[in-house]
């Protein structure tokens, strides 16, 4: 009997290429847009965000890295993430086990809100740099680490549909569709994130105190009103808006 062996890639290399080929593309610079170009993406994202139909669309991604912020500090303080839900309505929930008080719970409910507007404030610094592709691949990271702890299947579905056309779109995209979407996302998490406090605040004087809101959570932690956390929201979400609007339009 004559066996003859064919000599294939090992599997480890192949991986390696792959990965070296995904690190040139994150890492891959992509000239700035015209300013005029900008404000126009900017002026797109305001009417997304702030449409109805639009913040809906626009909400479930905010949603995302709000349950993404709430698991990541309630890790790094100490507590140990049970799950995270994302639900039909926009809502979401992180549910993670640890002392029920103290600086750690009060870090973990504050970091909800602002999360979509630091993501979006961190994604115009990369953009600063040129970094355009790098923006959507750090989503794309943040999906599939999220991918981990997802526990209902419309979260899942949510997370899988978001990273993976990020992630094609991102692989496929020519430099100057890669940044217009780059730009589109970083306006648009950083017009929504503020959007989330008003329609909060709103929600809490229709439900006349009955919700369990970060922000009524917060207020029977520390005994501060309410009302005081959810402007502690909105002056974040703004800082992060005026300094990534800011890099936005001098990065073009």
């Amino acid at each position: 009997m004559v066996r003859q062996f064919i000599k294939r890639p090992a599997t480890s290399a192949i991986a390696r290429q792959m990965l070296h080929e995904l690190w040139d593309r994150a890492t891959s610079m992509q000239p700035p847009l015209p300013e005029s170009w900008v404000i126009a993406i900017g002026i797109v994202a305001l009417v997304l965000t702030w449409s109805p139909t639009g913040y809906r669309v626009a909400r479930h991604l905010a949603t995302l890295l709000h349950e993404a912020g709430h698991a990541l500090i309630g890790i790094l303080v100490g507590r140990k993430l049970s799950g995270i839900r994302l639900h039909s309505d926009t809502s979401g929930l992180t549910l993670s086990r640890g002392k029920p008080t103290g600086p750690g719970m009060v870090f973990t409910l504050l970091a909800g809100y602002p999360a979509p507007a630091v993501v979006g404030l961190g994604s115009a610094w990369l953009m600063s740099y040129g970094y355009a592709a790098g923006t959507l691949w750090g989503l794309v990271l943040i999906c599939a680490l999220m991918l981990v702890f997802i526990r209902n299947f419309y979260g899942l579905w949510v997370v899988l549909v978001t990273g993976a056309g990020v992630a094609v779109l991102s692989w496929t995209a020519t430099p100057q569709i890669l940044s217009i979407t780059a730009y589109l996302m970083a306006w648009s998490l950083l017009l929504v994130a503020p959007r989330a406090v008003v329609d909060l605040q709103r929600s809490r004087r229709r439900q006349r105190g009955r919700a369990k809101s970060d922000a009524d959570q917060l207020a029977a932690l520390t005994r501060l009103p309410a009302g005081l956390w959810i402007l502690i929201f909105w002056l974040i979400c703004v800082a992060c808006l005026l300094a990534g609007g800011w890099l936005l339009l001098t990065a073009s």
